[in-house]
């Protein structure tokens, strides 16, 4: 089967030759660059000086593991009259929110809306979808053209916004949104409000000049920690879940394109509500969270919702040995039932600096063993 193919029959929950497999298909399923070039060294290609401009991951890796998505896209973040570089670790973005870089991401460093009324909205400097640079969303529906029409990979876009209740804790902080969930809903449906008139904005331009030409696009917004929700469920169908069922709806109008979405953490109790909001792909399925093990959630959704991860980053990757990771991919496999569709291969999320190369190696080889083996037996 060629790329396209397997994912449209994998989607449909029919039978595939393999599963499809990414690596930096998007944003939440890549490796960070020292994993990158550790994997250039141990499969013998010369590692470039540094990544080229534009380029997600190495092309000759994604060629050698025979991967079958490629990116265009990314979160836009309009020019603002708040965004500020404070110093080279230090900048405040176009949302107001001050980040601080720890050595491998930003990280939340101030809230602008930390003790905010709902009144306060009104007066907020809110990011301007007009003063989204053009020449960006050309680069990009020209990139994404390039891809669906010269090559035969399943194009997947970035997710061009935030996630609404992401979005909530960082400009006011987790604790004070939290709070404000449980006790002051008025502002958070304000806030929820605001925040998808823009989504709107940015979705008609990104999706409007992109639409025609990806295959799938991403969401991100986590909802869980490791051991639970961060609300409850009755509190995320009736605040979060009708965000998402309107977001996708209008995203829908401007692309085909399956939708997919990440939460990181234990959210089986959420899944319905994701389903009924429109969601077909749930991702990363985090095997170390409660009640998130694959065999339990193709079960109870397989019919449903297509599962995209579920490779464990916090332990397997990390600490096994190759055979313990071969052992665990085709664990994985089995309980997906991969074979008859609705399971896409990859890490359950970004591959960190601590994770073995060989590792990433055994992960995509234990995969294409296990579907070799499948076939030698048909």
């Amino acid at each position: 089967m060629r790329y396209r193919e397997r994912f449209v029959a994998a989607l449909r929950r029919q039978p595939v030759d393999r599963a499809p497999f990414d690596l930096a298909g998007t944003v939440l399923t890549s490796a960070c660059e020292t994993v990158e070039r550790r994997l250039l060294d141990v499969l013998g290609f010369s590692a470039p000086p540094q990544r080229e401009e534009n380029a997600f991951f190495d092309e000759r890796l994604l060629r050698h593991f025979d991967i079958d998505f490629r990116r265009v896209g990314a979160t836009l973040f309009p020019e603002s009259d708040l965004a500020r570089r404070i110093s080279d670790t230090e900048r405040v973005n176009c949302w107001g929110i001050r980040q601080r870089y720890t050595g491998r991401y930003w990280e939340i460093a101030e809230s602008p809306l930390r003790g905010a009324s709902a009144e306060d909205l009104d007066d907020y400097p809110w990011p301007d979808p007009g003063r989204i640079d053009p020449s960006r969303i050309e680069h990009f529906r020209l990139e994404a053209k390039r891809l669906h029409e010269e090559t035969p990979y399943v194009v997947c876009a970035t997710h061009p916004v935030l996630g609404v209740f992401e979005l909530g804790c960082w400009m006011c902080g987790f604790d004070d949104f939290l709070l404000k969930m449980a006790i002051d809903r008025d502002f958070v449906r304000k806030f929820f409000d605001r925040v998808l008139a823009y989504q709107k904005e940015v979705i008609e331009i990104y999706y409007g000049a992109l639409g025609d030409f990806i295959d799938v696009t991403t969401s991100g917004d986590d909802f869980g920690t490791q051991h639970g929700l961060f609300v409850s469920p009755e509190l995320f169908a009736d605040m979060i879940a009708p965000c998402y069922r309107e977001r996708i709806a209008f995203t829908r109008r401007f692309t085909g394109a399956r939708f997919f979405h990440h939460t990181c953490g234990s959210v089986y109790p959420v899944i319905p509500a994701l389903i009924d909001a429109g969601v077909e792909i749930l991702n990363p399925v985090q095997p170390g969270a409660r009640d998130m093990e694959p065999e339990r959630l193709r079960a109870a959704f397989g019919e449903r919702l297509s599962f995209w991860g579920g490779i464990d980053t916090q332990s397997l990757l990390r600490e096994g040995s190759a055979e313990d990771v071969r052992a665990g991919v085709e664990g994985v496999l089995e309980a997906m039932r991969a074979e008859s569709g609705g399971y896409v291969l990859a890490a359950a999320h970004e591959i960190q600096d601590d994770v073995p190369a060989e590792n990433v190696v055994a992960m995509f080889e234990a995969a294409r063993g296990y579907f070799d083996r499948k076939r030698c037996r048909a």
